[in-house]
């Protein structure tokens, strides 16, 4: 019996700054190691810092359409207005990965598993100031 086929499509979002841009390579680069078909499609506001940023990444078995990711079945939110913007998209069945620091409102989410995390906390405590974006991956 053969291996059923594998696709993921996540969003990543927050705001410019916050690494979720390469937070989406990082896991982008996951798939390429597995020599699977991926695309990464960033957006970001025209801002330096501060403004709105995320990203879509689609790792699978089989060549990918579109690069844009309208219903992710995995979302990784780093402030609360990318989780007003995008939980309601979420596959059921999908994860939800918060940082709870910056995220005052998690979510309650049937049929969805949502990961509330304290990455800005975490990463400050670490000494590792800016790497939230990498314990969220």
């Amino acid at each position: 019996m053969s291996e059923p086929k594998r696709c993921m499509q996540a969003v990543l979002a927050g705001f410019g700054g916050q690494g979720i841009l390469f937070a989406g390579k990082i896991i982008a680069n996951a798939g390429l190691l597995e020599d699977r078909e991926l695309s990464w499609l960033p957006s970001y506001g025209p801002e330096m810092r501060g403004g709105t940023a995320n990203c879509s990444v689609c790792i699978s078995d089989d060549p990918i359409g579109s690069p844009l990711v309208l219903n992710p079945d995995v979302l990784v939110v780093m402030n609360q207005p990318s989780l007003d913007k995008f939980e309601h998209s979420v596959q059921p069945g999908g994860l939800v990965i918060v940082d709870s620091t910056l995220v005052p409102r998690i979510p309650d989410m049937p049929g969805v598993t949502v990961c509330a995390v304290p990455a800005t906390a975490l990463a400050e405590e670490a000494g590792l100031k800016g790497l939230a974006n990498v314990i969220l991956v």
